[in-house]
C-alpha cells in the first residue's frame, strides 16, 4: 500500500471516530432514519407486550430470513415488500389505523424506515423494535436475547 492511500484511509478512520464520539456513540445512519420515530421498545418489551395482547408484533422481513432465524413466536409475518402491505396490515389490525403495531426486522433499519412510511400513511401508533431479530447498536436482538421463535 502506498503512503497516500494509507494517509487517506487513516484520515477517514479519524473522521468516523470523531463523528462517533461527537454523537455520544450513536449510529448516525440509524439516527437519521429514526428521527421521526417517537416510539421504540426493546425486544424483551415487544415480547411481553405481544404475549399480553398489548401490541400487534409484525416481522417485516423476507421469507428466507424467517426460515434462517425464525420469527418472534408472539408475532405475525408480513413481508414489507408486498404490494398490498398496508391493506394486509389493516386486515391484521381489524381495519383500524390506531392499533398499537410494533415492527421488527433483522437489525432495525427496515423497521425504522417502514415506521416512518406508515406514520405518513395515517397510522398513529406504530412502534419500532430497533434491536431487530439479529441485534444492532440498540441491543443484542431477539435471537441472542433467547426469546421464543417460530421456525415453521
Amino acid at each position: 500500500m502506498d503512503r497516500r492511500r494509507f494517509l487517506i484511509g487513516a484520515g477517514a478512520l479519524v473522521l468516523v471516530g470523531a463523528g462517533f464520539a461527537a454523537t455520544g456513540g450513536q449510529n448516525l445512519f440509524y439516527s437519521a432514519l429514526s428521527e421521526n420515530v417517537d416510539q421504540q421498545i426493546s425486544v424483551e418489551e415487544a415480547h411481553r407486550m405481544a404475549e399480553a395482547g398489548e401490541i400487534l408484533l409484525i416481522d417485516i422481513r423476507r421469507p428466507d430470513e424467517w426460515a434462517a432465524s425464525g420469527s418472534p413466536a408472539s408475532g405475525h409475518r408480513l413481508d414489507m415488500r408486498r404490494e398490498d402491505f398496508t391493506e394486509a396490515l389493516l386486515e391484521l389490525t381489524g381495519g383500524t389505523q390506531d392499533a398499537r403495531v410494533a415492527l421488527i426486522c433483522a437489525r432495525g433499519v427496515r423497521s425504522s424506515r417502514l415506521t416512518n412510511r406508515l406514520i405518513e400513511a395515517g397510522f398513529t401508533n406504530i412502534i419500532d423494535v430497533p434491536e431487530g431479530m439479529l441485534g444492532s447498536a440498540a441491543g443484542p436482538g431477539w435471537v441472542r436475547a433467547g426469546l421464543p421463535v417460530d421456525r415453521t
